[in-house]
């Protein structure tokens, strides 16, 4: 056990119906530190008896929580807000120890994760509904919106707190109970998220988190229950699939944020230098490990070299460490199989032709790190032009034309979010009609926003987080019909 004390024993425990406790076998698992391997803490094992139990009382609590006003659930969302950006340097260090980003940047993710708070305490008091006569005269047209009931979320390890609020938010403005099942890397954060809530004053049985290494055992158990309303999924495009066939039997509702392959496009007109900025922000946000990350770096063939020998440089400064260090730009990937990985596409793409203009390697350990990457003439038969590479790599491709570069863009099963940078206004709204993606960043490598709708198209999912569409994947509608006299 770590020295540091991250989290009291009684609050790495399951959270079922207010209660916190072990898992009905008393099994417990380790989260280690992706710096070196070592052990932060343990926290209880759940299995399928306990999935059951979160059901149990989340279904318990579901009526009272739907009638509970508008104003208080939204109020319960601000207070929640304001504790989590009083304690962002406490829970910061969490993040950071357990999933490995610097700690400016487990302070950026709480700073926006918080923000879905913040947004769907406004959202709580402005779910409507609407009344009309029916254009033949004679009916009235009432709509009723309605939470959709017990919802299950499974967040993945790379923003252990934003996936979180992202999904808590609009389901409690909704009134929507849950449970919460984070990445067995990641737990500790939600432990603390769930524990912020409960001071916020969120009723017991709202939100149930249950921390274990059996995924594919609890979810399933889970989804076949009817009792169980809707499942909000953000992790790999294989997992999702599995679970979007498990919610059929139930006919759950279904979000699902799943992988991308983002292209990131520079037209000769681009301003290089600003595409180069937004380049480090769409590439080594959270170390490369992103889904909306920048893949594909397609360049005209005019500022290829240009841009390629400015981001090299950016590239070959950034500083590798621990998170938790000063000055460290670049922290270890989540763990051993990750860097392999990123191992195997590099060495794919140089042994196909491509360039290694910086990095190309892992570091020895200990732990999982592997150098920042700019690669060069990558052939489109890489795997790197089709695989979600997850880390920190920047494969440069050059095209001729924008038609090409369009065609290239869209050549991808994913369709989750693009980058371009052009100075060409028609351009940019040709873009917008043409690149086969749900998020379209132009002239900036940030797409992400609490107030916008995020999600994906393609094998990148359905159902959007976030914006004023957020809380509609978690509203049901009621139709009435009524005579007029």
């Amino acid at each position: 056990m770590s020295d540091f004390d991250l989290i009291p024993e009684d609050r790495r425990q399951l959270l079922i119906g207010g209660e916190w406790r072990p898992a009905a076998s008393g099994d417990r698992f380790d989260v280690l530190d992706p710096v070196d391997d070592s052990v932060l803490a343990d926290v209880a094992d759940a299995a399928v008896p306990d999935a059951i139990a979160a059901l149990d009382a989340a279904s318990a609590a579901q009526a009272d929580w739907a009638a509970t006003p508008p104003r208080e659930r939204g109020e319960i969302l601000r207070r929640a807000f304001e504790i989590l950006t009083d304690r962002a340097d406490d829970i910061a260090r969490v993040l950071s120890l357990e999933m490995g980003k610097a700690l400016s940047e487990a302070r950026g993710e709480i700073a926006y994760g918080s923000e879905f708070f913040r947004w769907f305490a406004e959202e709580a008091v402005r779910i409507h509904g609407r009344w009309m006569t029916a254009p033949a005269g004679g009916t009235r047209l009432l709509t009723v919106r309605k939470p959709v009931g017990p919802c299950l979320f499974v967040t993945p390890w790379n923003f252990p707190l934003a996936m979180g609020t992202r999904k808590i938010g609009p389901a409690i403005a909704a009134g929507c109970t849950m449970i919460v099942k984070p990445a067995g890397q990641t737990p500790l954060t939600m432990l603390l998220l769930a524990d912020v809530l409960a001071e916020a004053g969120l009723p017991d049985g709202v939100l149930n988190v249950i921390t274990s290494t059996d995924s594919s055992g609890v979810t399933a158990a889970l989804q076949a229950d009817e009792r169980l309303r809707k499942i909000s999924f953000t992790g790999s495009t294989g997992v999702g699939r599995i679970l979007v066939k498990q919610s059929a039997d139930n006919l759950q509702r279904v979000s699902m944020e799943l992988g991308g392959n983002a292209p990131f496009l520079v037209f000769d007109d681009a301003d290089v230098d600003a595409a180069v900025e937004g380049a480090m922000l769409a590439k080594m946000r959270n170390i490369g490990e992103a889904c909306t990350a920048a893949n594909r770096f397609l360049v005209h063939e005019s500022v290829a070299e240009e841009f390629g020998a400015k981001l090299t440089e950016r590239m070959a400064a950034l500083r590798l460490g621990r998170g938790q260090d000063d000055g460290v730009d670049v922290g270890p990937l989540i763990d051993a199989d990750a860097v392999e990985t990123v191992t195997e596409l590099v060495d794919d793409a140089v042994a196909a032709g491509a360039r290694v203009l910086t990095g190309g390697s892992a570091v020895d350990g200990p732990g999982h790190f592997f150098t920042p990457t700019v690669l060069a003439d990558v052939p489109p038969t890489a795997k790197l032009a089709t695989t979600e590479v997850f880390g920190p790599v920047a494969p440069i491709t050059t095209f001729a034309s924008e038609d090409e570069a369009i065609a290239m863009a869209n050549d991808t099963e994913y369709g989750l979010s693009a980058y371009a940078y052009t100075r060409d206004l028609a351009r940019t709204i040709r873009l917008a009609e043409r690149i086969e993606a749900g998020m379209l960043g132009l002239n900036t490598g940030l797409v992400s926003n609490p107030a916008a709708p995020f999600g994906g198209i393609k094998a990148s999912g359905f159902g959007r987080e976030g914006g004023f569409e957020g809380i509609e994947e978690y509203l049901d509608t009621t139709y009435v019909a009524m005579p007029a006299d």
